[in-house]
């Protein structure tokens, strides 16, 4: 969920896209009132946003509230990128899962946050948080980690610049640590988490590198701390990303073929 301070420069697309961004998974509807109280602008702004989103059809009626329309997942089938990165990702994926038999996410770098692109459940997995087209905090989990690792420098100071907000109990929340982690990272090609993006679970990522050498994504395979041994997995990992890289057109150029 994007929040924002509201402000009377705020443009209206700014102000449609804080209410459409006030959904989570998890909810029915949402009553204009608690739009207002998500987004931090004026009940009477987002009635007047909320009107013209059903309108076109961005939000639907449900009971006294509203929901996220169909004219929204008409338009994500419709977004290239993640969907042909998910085709192409899929096969390596599902051998992944197959070898581990834990889950396995594919993520992308969106400003200081990873958004999910595709996920295979492995059974007996603990529940996690991620789900596909769901946000996490970057610093908090391996996928994140491993993103900026091979960012620009600027993604990690804007991450910094953020706070570093403990998400588990035992996210990073150092400055130092975070360099540190990223620092191996950088010379390993692999992220390692453990509790730090929800109780309980361990994770192993490693960045996935276009034909040309540029960042596209990152794999990871996730499961129980304790039962998982991510050590003994990180092999499949990185193999498994860079023989997805390898499948990528130069300059992360990812269109439909």
């Amino acid at each position: 969920m994007r929040t924002a301070e509201w402000n009377t420069t705020t443009s209206v697309l700014d102000r449609a896209a804080l209410v459409l961004g006030a959904f989570r998974v998890e909810d029915r509807s949402l009553g204009v009132s608690e739009l207002a109280r998500r987004t931090g602008l004026p009940k009477s702004t987002v009635s007047r946003l909320t009107s013209e989103l059903l309108r076109l059809q961005f939000l639907e009626r449900h009971g006294s509230g509203f929901r996220l329309g169909l004219t929204l997942f008409e338009l994500g089938q419709m977004v290239v990128t993640p969907k042909e990165l998910r085709r192409r990702a899929m096969g390596v994926m599902v051998d992944l899962r197959n070898a581990t038999g834990q889950t396995v996410h594919l993520a992308v770098l969106d400003g200081t946050e990873v958004v999910y692109i595709e996920i295979l459940r492995g059974r007996g997995t603990p529940p996690l948080p991620s789900r596909v087209g769901g946000r996490m905090p970057a610093h908090a989990t391996a996928v994140g980690k491993a993103l900026l690792a091979f960012s620009p420098p600027s993604a990690l100071e804007g991450v910094l610049a953020g706070g570093l907000h403990q998400v588990a109990g035992s996210t990073i929340v150092s400055e130092d640590a975070l360099r540190g982690a990223l620092k191996e990272v950088a010379a390993t090609g692999l992220a390692y988490e453990e509790n730090e993006s929800a109780p309980g679970s361990s994770c192993v990522a490693s960045p996935v590198l276009d034909s040309g050498g540029s960042l596209v994504a990152s794999l990871s395979v996730s499961g129980h701390v304790g039962l998982l041994n991510i050590e003994r997995v990180a092999p499949a990992v990185r193999t498994a990303a860079l023989a997805l890289g390898r499948q990528l057109p130069r300059n992360s150029a990812l269109v439909e073929s």
